[in-house]
């Protein structure tokens, strides 16, 4: 992958707040905090928010993608001169592509426009190769089971999409884009000066390689229309409340035969009214008598998927203590949690004659004094 612009501009690393060494899931844990914080739906109407949060997204698609962020390092390493190649033609000299190598105000392509008065800090992109389309975002609220078996949802998004109208194109139906006669179709020009040369977005295509001469009525020339699209996907088994799922290809589309973006999906799990969960394995609280505790005996315990599960419990067991049902967890591809099972001893509010009689005599056979041990 050539490396981008910003590249040069921007240390993503300072962006996120993570230093250069950060291990790849600190990395993420970084993103996902500070994507949460500025998310355009917890900030509707703040543009700086909202300016912040597409910095941050952009920092993450470099440095979230191990092979884009050794690029990055190699670049920030070598610095703006890594722009320059020894392949200016006769004379051996340079060749600097000002689209690649402006870095704002003061960049290293300023400098080098101002000395030979070319304007350097043009607009667009270092040629009219193919574009990887935006990463986009959304937030999907599960339902507990769903997320602890699995589930096959849809999303229902607006966003940017291939224009329905022209398919990409950006030309009116029954025409094409044709060839930049200016550029030759690569979306740059070389402008020799002695020892350097420069290249620079075109100005006539913008950088695109392609002139429209009858841009597309929908789309206006761009390739692209926000519209309500529908994306189907299988949520696994196992995601835990906040959890980050990245569908390939599912984002923004690419421009110039570039591939699509991500949809990077944040789930949000509704709460049980029963279960609750630690990992992969399942908590269930239970009540049972004061019989069942001090006799022992089995019980029916619920599980997630329905059905109960019957539960020995052995002769004074204590109110509090924990019960593992095997297998009873949830079940995902790399292993199946249980059931953990914590048992509360019920006392009645009110007894009956029969009920008081019974336990005022266990109370005058008892001879242990549990508070012994704090006298």
């Amino acid at each position: 992958m050539a490396a981008q612009r910003e590249w040069y501009e921007k240390d993503y690393y300072q962006v996120l707040g993570v230093a250069e060494d950060a291990a790849s899931k600190d990395i993420t844990k970084a993103y996902r905090k500070l994507a949460r914080e500025f998310h355009p739906d917890k900030n509707p109407g703040d543009s700086a928010a909202e300016d912040r949060f597409k910095e941050v997204s952009a920092a993450y698609d470099v440095l979230g993608d191990d092979t884009k962020r050794a690029e990055y390092d190699e670049v920030r390493r070598l610095g703006p001169m890594a722009g320059m190649r020894g392949d200016g033609g006769p004379g051996g000299g340079f060749r600097f592509n000002v689209g690649d190598m402006g870095g704002g105000a003061g960049g290293f392509g300023d400098i080098l426009g101002n000395m030979f008065g070319r304007r350097s800090g043009a607009s667009g992109g270092g040629g009219a190769g193919p574009r990887r389309g935006s990463d986009l975002t959304a937030v999907l609220t599960v339902d507990f089971a769903d997320a602890a078996r699995g589930v096959e949802t849809t999303l229902y998004l607006t966003s940017d999409a291939q224009c329905s109208t022209c398919h990409g194109s950006g030309a009116k139906p029954g025409t094409s884009p044709r060839v930049c006669g200016n550029c030759g179709g690569r979306g740059v020009v070389d402008d020799n000066q002695g020892f350097f040369s420069f290249s620079t977005p075109c100005h006539v295509c913008g950088g695109q390689g392609t002139v429209i001469d009858e841009p597309c009525p929908t789309c206006h020339g761009r390739g692209v229309e926000q519209r309500p699209r529908e994306v189907k996907t299988r949520i696994p088994a196992g995601v835990n409340d906040g959890q980050t799922i990245r569908l390939k290809g599912k984002g923004g589309p690419g421009r110039n035969s570039g591939p699509n973006g991500d949809l990077l999906v944040e789930l949000k799990v509704t709460p049980h009214d029963r279960f609750g969960r630690r990992g992969n394995d399942l908590t269930v609280r239970v009540p049972i008598t004061f019989a069942e505790a001090a006799l022992g005996g089995e019980i029916d315990v619920p599980t997630l998927e329905g059905p109960t599960v019957t539960l020995r419990l052995r002769p004074g067991t204590q109110s509090g203590s924990r019960h593992r049902v095997k297998g009873r967890g949830i079940a995902t591809a790399k292993a199946t949690g249980d059931l953990i099972v914590t048992v509360d001893v019920a006392v009645p509010s009110e007894l009956s004659d029969d009920q008081r009689a019974a336990i005022e005599q266990l109370a005058a056979a008892t001879t242990v004094n549990p508070r012994s041990a704090l006298t």
